[in-house]
C-alpha cells in the first residue's frame, strides 16, 4: 500500500513539473520614481526577477521627475531584452545643482560643492537649462585676435600684446584656437611681452602635440587669414551677461546674470558624470534586445581638456601622437603622398554603446552635454536611434563605428580580422540634432568612422560649427571595413558655423555599394575667420572615397568638391534642378 502511494506521489511531481516547464515566463513592469541609485536598483530587481522567477518581458517604467546620478548606469549582458521606458518626463541627471548665490557687485558668487567626495570641477554650466558662457575675452567670435608667428621648435605661438594684456598673471587660463578644420584647446603655461608682440607656451602633453602634427595646424598666411583664436577660463575676462568662472582653488564659482534671471530662484546645474549611461557587454557576451524609449539624459561633463588639452585631428577625435614625415611616405593606388602620421583617441559620450546587438533608442531626448552625445562604438550590430532630439551638445550629435584602434595609424585601411568589431546595420532616422558641436567646433551632427550598412536617413541636422554629417575615416582608397552605406533624405542647413574645409554630407575611404541621395543641403554661414573663404561645399568627396554614388540631392549650386578621390565614384542629377519631391521629402518623415 505504501509502494502504490509512493509511485502516485511520484506520478504527481513528475506531472506538475512538467505543467510548470510548460508555463510561459510571466511579463513584469518595474515601477521607478526618482531617488538615489533608483534606476541601478530596478535593473537589480529585474535580475533577480529573471533568477528567481524566469521573468522575461521586463519593462522599467521611469516616472516623471530627475534621476541624479553619482555614476555611471552601465546595462549589461544578463539585463538583454529589457525596455526602460519614461511614463512623463523623466530625466536622467549628472548635474549638480549650485545654489546659495550671493550678490558681490556686477556679479554673483556661489560655494561650488563637493561630488563624490572631492572638489567638483568643471567646464560648463547652464541656467535655466540655457548654456552660460565660460568667461572669454570676445563675445563676438568675429573680433577674434589672429596669431601673428609660429616657432614649432620651441612650441611658442606669437599673438599681439593687445590679447593677452587682461590675462597676465592668470594661472589657468586657455587659447582655443582656429586650425583650417578643427579647434585646438590649448592650457597656457606662460606669456613673454616683447614689445607689442607677446610669445605664449602651453602645457604638455598637448604642447608637444599640437607643434609636431601639421595636419590641422595653426595658420600663418600671406592673404590675413591667421589663424584667429579666443581666451578664456580667467577671472580677469568675466566682464559680460551670461559669463562664468570657477575658481577651482576656493572652489567658488562667479557668475554674471543675464536680463531677466533671479538667482535665487535660477536653477543651476553643473556637469559632473561624464557618461550617464553605458550599455556594454563583451565580444562573445553581446548586450541584445535593449530598448529605451522616451528618456531624456542631460548634464553630462568631459574634463579631459582640462587635464591634457585637446588637439584633434577630425571630428573631434583627439591625437595621442602625431608628427611630420620627410620625405613623404609613396602610397599604392593612387593616394596621395603621406606627410604626417597620427594616432588619436575618441571623445566621452554622454550615452555609449558597445559590445551589444540590437540596440534601440526611440524618442529620446540628448541635451546640456560637453562632448558627444550618443556614441555606437565597436562591436555593434543592428540596433537604431529614431524620433530623438540631441541638441546642446559640445560635441558630436551621434557618433557610429571605430575610428580605428588607439594604436592603429589614422591613415592606414583598417579590416579586422575579427569583423564583430565592425558596426554594422544601425539606422540612424528621423532625428532633430541641432545646437550640436557648439564647444568643440571641429565636430560633426552625424559622425560615422568604419562602418558597414548603416543608414542614415531623413534627420533634420542644423545649426552645427562644422559638417552636417561625415561618413567614413581612414585618407585611403585601399579596401578595408566600410561598404554598403546609405545617407538618404536628410535635411542640412545653417552648417560650417564656424569651420571651413566642410561640406553638408562629407566622406572619406573607400565604401562599396554605398549611396548618398536625395538629400537637400543648403544655408551655410560665412564666418570671417575661417582659414580659406571659399573652400566650403555642399557635397565633398574626400581623399580615397571610392565606389560612392552620389545622386538626385537638392542643393542651390552645384558647389561639390571631390579630392584625390578613388575608383568607381558616380555623380548623377545634383543641383537644384533636382526633382521638387526630393526637396519636399528631406528631413523629418511625419
Amino acid at each position: 500500500m505504501n509502494h502504490q502511494l509512493m509511485n502516485i506521489s511520484k506520478g504527481i511531481l513528475t506531472a506538475w513539473v512538467a505543467v510548470m516547464a510548460a508555463t510561459p515566463a510571466f511579463a513584469t513592469d518595474i515601477t521607478v520614481k526618482p531617488g538615489p541609485y533608483a534606476i541601478e536598483k530596478a535593473l537589480q530587481q529585474a535580475r533577480e526577477d529573471r533568477r528567481q522567477n524566469g521573468a522575461e518581458d521586463v519593462c522599467i517604467r521611469l516616472q516623471a521627475g530627475t534621476y541624479r546620478l553619482n555614476q555611471t548606469i552601465t546595462v549589461r549582458p544578463e539585463d538583454s531584452g529589457i525596455r526602460i521606458v519614461a511614463d512623463g518626463n523623466a530625466v536622467v541627471s549628472g548635474g549638480v545643482k549650485i545654489m546659495g548665490w550671493k550678490k558681490q557687485g556686477r556679479m554673483y558668487v556661489a560655494d561650488v560643492p563637493e561630488f563624490n567626495g572631492r572638489p567638483l570641477e568643471f567646464r560648463q554650466l547652464w541656467v535655466n537649462g540655457r548654456k552660460a558662457d565660460r568667461a572669454r575675452d570676445v563675445a563676438d567670435f568675429e573680433k577674434m585676435y589672429r596669431i601673428r608667428n609660429i616657432d614649432k621648435k620651441n612650441e611658442i605661438l606669437y599673438v599681439p600684446a593687445a590679447a593677452v594684456k587682461k590675462i597676465l598673471g592668470e594661472r589657468h587660463a586657455e587659447m582655443v584656437i582656429h586650425e583650417m578644420w578643427c579647434v585646438a584647446n590649448l592650457r597656457i603655461k606662460g606669456i613673454k611681452v616683447q614689445g607689442d608682440s607677446a610669445a605664449v607656451t602651453f602645457h604638455q602633453p598637448e604642447s608637444h602635440i599640437h607643434f609636431m602634427h601639421p595636419w590641422p595646424s595653426p595658420m600663418v598666411t600671406k592673404d590675413g587669414h591667421n589663424s584667429a583664436f579666443y581666451l578664456t577660463n580667467a577671472k580677469s575676462l568675466l566682464d559680460t551677461p551670461g559669463e562664468w568662472y570657477l575658481d577651482a582653488k576656493e572652489q567658488k564659482v562667479y557668475y554674471i546674470p543675464r536680463k531677466g534671471e533671479d538667482m535665487a530662484k535660477a536653477d543651476v546645474e553643473a556637469p559632473a558624470v561624464e557618461t550617464l549611461m553605458k550599455i556594454e557587454g563583451t565580444p562573445d557576451a553581446p548586450v541584445k534586445g535593449i530598448t529605451i524609449e522616451g528618456v531624456t539624459f542631460s548634464y553630462a561633463t568631459w574634463m579631459r581638456p582640462s587635464i591634457s588639452g585637446h588637439a584633434p585631428l577630425q571630428a573631434g577625435m583627439f591625437m595621442t601622437e602625431a608628427y611630420k614625415v620627410r620625405p613623404k611616405i609613396i602610397r599604392p593606388n593612387g593616394d596621395h603622398k603621406l606627410d604626417n602620421q597620427g594616432w588619436v583617441g575618441r571623445p566621452a559620450a554622454a550615452v555609449s554603446v558597445r559590445c551589444a546587438e540590437d540596440i534601440n533608442f526611440k524618442g529620446c531626448t540628448i541635451e546640456h552635454c560637453a562632448s558627444t552625445g550618443i556614441d555606437f562604438f565597436e562591436y555593434t550590430k543592428g540596433g537604431s536611434i529614431s524620433r530623438s532630439t540631441i541638441r546642446d551638445v559640445g560635441g558630436n550629435g551621434i557618433l557610429a563605428g571605430s575610428f580605428g584602434p588607439e594604436a592603429h595609424e589614422a591613415h592606414l585601411p583598417y579590416n579586422p580580422t575579427d569583423s564583430r568589431i565592425i558596426c554594422t546595420g544601425l539606422t540612424i532616422e528621423n532625428n532633430l540634432i541641432t545646437d550640436v558641436t557648439n564647444e568643440d567646433w571641429g565636430c560633426v551632427g552625424i559622425g560615422a568612422g568604419y562602418v558597414r550598412g548603416i543608414r542614415i536617413l531623413h534627420n533634420e541636422i542644423s545649426e552645427v560649427s562644422y559638417s552636417g554629417i561625415s561618413m567614413g575615416w581612414g585618407w585611403n582608397q585601399q579596401p578595408c571595413a566600410m561598404a554598403d552605406n546609405r545617407v538618404k533624405g536628410n535635411l542640412i542647413h545653417h552648417y560650417a558655423k564656424h569651420m571651413y574645409d566642410t561640406a553638408g554630407i562629407y566622406t572619406l575611404g573607400a565604401q562599396p555599394h554605398s549611396f548618398v541621395e536625395e538629400n537637400v543641403v543648403r544655408d551655410i554661414y560665412s564666418p570671417g575667420y575661417a582659414h580659406d573663404p571659399n573652400h566650403w561645399f555642399y557635397l565633398y568627396t574626400d581623399e580615397g572615397s571610392s565606389c560612392i554614388m552620389v545622386r538626385n540631392n537638392w542643393t542651390p549650386t552645384e558647389k561639390y568638391l571631390k579630392n584625390a578621390n578613388g575608383p568607381c565614384n558616380i555623380w548623377e542629377n545634383n543641383g537644384p534642378a533636382v526633382n521638387d519631391s526630393i526637396k519636399a521629402n528631406a528631413g523629418i518623415m511625419k
